[in-house]
């Protein structure tokens, strides 16, 4: 039997959520098959947690000690929303001890993490974006510039964060700088986009058995004035699966989140998402390391896909174990 670690936590405003997914992981894999040890990953700690005793992770070599007996892990399963899990880190960090990990490799975990980067690669493969303005923290802002550029209302967004923390939708020239205080709370980096005023989805793309598979489109429609925290973790939103749309435009919006993910040569999960203006998606960003939870919209997609949950968490150790 292989031993599994699913880590989980990790440094950013994410770890609750992470430790959720983590958790809906364990709970689902098949235990007959894989020895599996839920890992914590945390700035002050790194331990594996056997039945609430935590036991320290050997950072040299990713192992720990249960009991006295060391236990080397085969396999690490990645629930690491934003930094060290979704950013690139902890992927380097693996392969130079190379064990297999089942989220895309590091140098497109640090491309997609950065909004910015990740729409200025995929634009020359006709993905069309926002209109955008970038920030670095220190920048001079001139405000009547950037919303010449951008147009109100815009949003405002930390160019690497997660889960909707920091992001603002900003309707006046007053509400501008107050927004980017809030986003530069969350990163040094800002990205300044127009609003696009269209239907929001999310389309899921995994590794399924060797293959390329776009999962169900899920439709986003928020209580809230966007797909804030709010409706994406604490129930202010419907997320419609599959979504309200035609089958043109579904198979248009299928084919574009499949080119993005073999043009960035991508491995793992992915969730993309797309506003929807006059029939073309437009791309906002990508998550490579998406909500797992129950609640989560991947894990949706795959049901009504006909992949339960043991299957598809199963499938992402296989891939990786291929690799």
């Amino acid at each position: 039997m292989k031993n599994v670690a699913i880590i989980m936590g990790g440094y950013s405003s994410e770890y609750k959520i992470s430790l959720t997914s983590g958790s809906v992981v364990y709970e689902n894999l098949n235990k007959e098959k894989y020895n599996v040890y839920p890992v914590h990953i945390f700035k002050e700690k790194w331990v594996c947690v056997k039945n609430n005793i935590e036991f320290p992770i050997d950072k040299s070599d990713f192992s720990t000690s249960i009991n006295g007996k060391k236990i080397a892990f085969d396999v690490v399963f990645n629930a690491i929303h934003g930094t060290p899990g979704e950013d690139g880190l902890m992927q380097a960090y693996l392969e130079l001890l190379n064990i297999p990990q089942t989220s895309c490799d590091y140098y497109q975990a640090a491309l997609t993490f950065n909004k910015r980067d990740l729409l200025s690669v995929l634009k020359p493969y006709g993905i069309k974006t926002a209109t955008s303005h970038y920030l670095n923290l220190g920048d001079e802002i001139n405000v009547d510039e950037i919303l010449k550029t951008v147009g109100l209302p815009c949003f405002v967004k930390p160019n690497k964060s997660g889960s909707s923390f920091g992001i603002s939708k900003v309707k006046t020239r007053e509400e501008f700088m107050p927004a980017i205080e809030v986003a530069y709370k969350e990163d040094n980096e800002i990205i300044i986009e127009s609003f696009l005023d269209g239907t929001e989805v999310s389309v899921g793309v995994i590794n399924f058995n060797g293959e390329t598979r776009v999962l169900p489109i899920t439709e986003i429609v928020s209580e809230n004035d966007f797909f804030d925290y709010e409706a994406k973790y604490l129930g202010k939103s419907q997320e419609i699966t599959p979504a309200r749309i035609s089958e043109e435009l579904k198979l248009k919006i299928e084919q574009v989140a499949k080119k993005a993910y073999e043009v960035l040569k991508m491995k793992g999960f992915s969730r993309s998402e797309f506003i929807i203006v006059n029939d073309e998606p437009h791309m906002l960003e990508m998550n490579t390391v998406p909500g797992l939870t129950n609640g989560s919209i991947l894990p949706q997609q795959a049901i009504e896909a006909g992949i339960p949950l043991p299957i598809l968490f199963e499938n992402a150790i296989e891939q990786a174990l291929q690799r």
